[in-house]
């Protein structure tokens, strides 16, 4: 199996065991490789966040960037009601869940369209 592969098994699992999320596997897949690199390095593959500065990069790099988003209090709302979602005491939310939430969220599923 893949390392790519190995990922995503976790990812649903995750999502499953601690969201409560059935995921969309070609959606969780589209939005995982798009997280690139950042899904093999122990620290970038999470998101911590009790870090402002991490949270203020999940909103300008993926939601405004990726996403198309303006900016607002919405999408600090978001990020904090997923961040809730995931657990407030689960030390591993992963990136790519994370990001997959903020998604189906916004329902911006076309963007991770093939």
């Amino acid at each position: 199996m893949s390392k790519f592969q190995a990922a995503l098994d976790l990812y649903t699992k995750e999502l499953k065991d601690k969201a409560g999320v059935s995921a969309d596997a070609d959606l969780l897949k589209a939005v995982t490789k798009a997280c690139g690199p950042a899904i093999y390095n122990e620290d970038s593959s999470r998101v911590s966040t009790s870090d402002p500065v991490e949270l203020e990069r999940v909103k300008k790099n993926f939601l405004i960037k990726k996403l198309g988003m303006s900016d607002g209090p919405a999408l600090d709302a978001a990020i904090k009601e997923v961040g809730e979602q995931l657990g407030k005491s689960n030390r591993n939310k992963y990136r790519a869940m994370f990001y997959y939430l903020l998604v189906k969220k916004f329902g911006k599923e076309s963007v991770f369209a093939k």
